[in-house]
């Protein structure tokens, strides 16, 4: 019989899942690479602005980081499922590192020019799409069942812990030195998140030692995606929500924030509200246990509506930054809920596919809106762009919840074993 393993010397048992070698890693892996991207998020929408003027291309460029992502997506679902989880993050880490360090360079030298940047966020954009599944479905593999919840609120409250700090020394640093020595902080921290996941001991899929094709192994993480209601719904959802919300957030939050907020010190700001209520989202995580998990998820979607309207509406940065707060608890309640729903109901060995299928179809659309919300902004106004993304998601919200299988789906403690034709 297992052991019980004991908690960590000091902490209380919903930081239990901190003992284990493993998770630790990983914990410690991507708490690192996330606080650099707290800091480069500032530093390369100020570095676009600054370079061009423009929204438009600032658009452009998020957007040359973001297909590739969708490209690349299934592919490293694939790989991830194969090889050892934390060596395709660690390849991963080394190649976005490489990316942002050339970025830093060409701002830091003043030779950038907007086709650089385009190109070398591709690249990153290409290697954050093999971390992105291998990372997620890596952390059943660190963490006993019973602490698969807890683990997954850890990771994204100290994620988000971070990113408090990294948001605010981000707005701090761009005004302070400029956005090239931010993105250069930003590609040290890939190196030391691969130094913590290179010692991970997370064997291979037994599968790849069988020779499965990849066609095969892609048709088979289809069907596990397929075969769920509550899955292919809530993705079709963010399709739409994040081509719209995450893209306006992203290119018109900066820009409202240089016209008439006082510019990145007050973008950073808010970006440490939206922190701040991840944070707490986080340690509600680590208390709640609902019967019905993408039922209270689902409903937790509709608190991102309100920072929109307000940025909308030109309120000011405390009032924009507290309603930020608010949109972060939701998003980080949905966010575990749903990363442990899956883990729970997804079979393990293709946990990695189903997760790419995931973020292919809830990022499919994203290209498109970062190419086009500057335009459309440019044609119908600002705010009135924001007010529509702000209508979109609470009608979003309310169409998810007619769906019975996200309002019924109960939990379950062990994920389901894979069918096999």
């Amino acid at each position: 019989m297992t052991q019980p393993i004991p908690e960590p010397a000091g902490l209380g048992p919903r930081f239990g899942a901190l003992a284990e070698r493993e998770f630790r890693l990983l914990f410690l892996g991507r708490v690192v690479s996330f606080f650099g991207n707290a800091i480069a998020i500032v530093a390369l929408a100020f570095a676009v602005l600054d370079l061009t003027g423009s929204q438009s291309k600032l658009g452009l460029v998020l957007a040359a980081r973001a297909l590739p992502q969708v490209v690349f997506l299934l592919v490293g679902g694939v790989w991830a499922d194969r090889l050892p989880r934390n060596l395709v993050m660690v390849g991963s880490n080394l190649v976005s590192a490489a990316a942002q360090a050339l970025v830093a360079f060409v701002l830091l030298t003043g030779t950038a020019e907007l086709w650089h940047l385009i190109a070398l966020q591709a690249i990153g954009g290409a290697a954050s799409a093999f971390f992105f599944p291998a990372s997620s479905g890596a952390v059943p593999q660190t963490v006993s069942p019973a602490r698969l919840q807890e683990a997954n609120a850890l990771l994204r409250l100290s994620i988000n812990a971070t990113t408090i700090g990294g948001a605010a020394a981000g707005g701090l640093l761009v005004a302070g030195v400029g956005p090239g020595w931010t993105i250069a902080i930003d590609a040290c921290t890939y190196l030391l998140g691969a130094a913590f996941l290179a010692p991970m001991r997370l064997r291979a899929a037994a599968r790849a030692v069988a020779g499965s094709s990849f066609l095969r192994e892609l048709i088979e993480g289809w069907n596990e995606f397929r075969s769920r209601t509550w899955l292919w719904v809530i993705v079709v959802e963010f399709a739409f929500l994040n081509a719209a919300a995450n893209t306006s957030f992203a290119v018109l939050g900066p820009t409202v924030a240089k016209r008439d907020l006082g510019g990145p010190a007050a973008w950073g700001a808010i970006l440490t509200g939206e922190a701040v209520g991840l944070v707490l989202g986080g340690l509600l995580a680590l208390r709640i246990r609902p019967a019905r998990p993408l039922l209270v998820a689902s409903g937790a979607i509709v608190l991102l509506a309100p920072p929109f309207a307000l940025l909308g509406l030109g309120a000011p940065v405390a009032a924009i930054a507290g309603a930020a707060v608010i949109g972060g608890i939701g998003i980080e309640i949905f966010g575990v809920l749903w990363d442990t729903t899956m883990q729970q109901q997804i079979p393990a060995e293709a946990l990695a596919r189903v997760y790419s299928y995931d973020a292919l179809g809830s990022f499919v659309l994203m290209p498109i809106g970062f190419a086009v919300v500057g335009p459309i902004s440019n044609v119908v106004g600002i705010s009135a762009t924001l007010y529509g993304v702000a209508a979109l998601i609470v009608v979003c919200v309310g169409l998810i919840l007619t769906i019975g299988d996200v309002r019924t789906l109960g939990r379950r403690e062990a994920p389901p074993t894979v069918s096999r034709p």
